[in-house]
């Protein structure tokens, strides 16, 4: 059966460093891109229409929808299958917990689900480091991350990960053997 990895995060957790650490330690795995329709940072994402989002959603083929920051971001089960092809295991970056279960529900792999966390102060720090114009909001977003966390008991994380006191290198690491585990 396919593998993936599901990361949930607030903002400025690691989620693109840990990924870019876990494609260098072994190049089966890849970054999925999801599509974003809007604005902003194109860095990580397919950047989509209008269009392309109601032929997406007119075939069946959205697993997952979110709007943040003014955009709308989703995982297509077109672009699911071909990021699995070949025996790669895709990273997927998702901001909530529903994300993660509809992508767990509908599209069939044996996915594991990582929660990276760090501090609100962290958050801003890194946000600002990396030019964020909008870190005000990825605070706000810190915040419901937070409050998600913290209303979602019932969720089983596979691993959580502070990325306040370990490295992008340990992370990836930890989450390798968990892949390897289910191999």
């Amino acid at each position: 059966m396919s593998q993936g990895i599901l990361l949930y995060g607030p903002p400025a957790s690691g989620k693109d460093t840990i990924t870019t650490a876990l494609c260098d330690f072994n190049d089966a795995y890849r970054a999925f891109t999801r599509l974003k329709i809007g604005s902003g940072r194109t860095h990580g994402y397919r950047m989509g229409t209008a269009e392309q989002l109601a032929e997406l959603e007119a075939r069946g083929d959205v697993i997952y929808r979110n709007h943040r920051y003014g955009n709308i971001y989703l995982v297509d089960r077109p672009s699911l299958a071909q990021a699995m092809q070949d025996g790669c295991i895709p990273i997927l970056h998702l901001g909530q917990i529903a994300g993660i279960e509809a992508v767990a529900e509908k599209f069939p792999a044996s996915w594991n689900s990582v929660l990276l966390w760090c501090s609100r102060e962290s958050t801003a720090n890194r946000s600002k480091g990396r030019g964020d114009s909008d870190t005000e909001a990825r605070l706000s977003a810190w915040d419901a991350t937070a409050r998600e966390i913290e209303t979602s008991t019932d969720f089983a994380w596979d691993l959580r990960i502070d990325t306040d006191v370990i490295s992008p290198a340990e992370a990836a690491q930890k989450i390798d053997l968990l892949i390897r585990r289910g191999i």
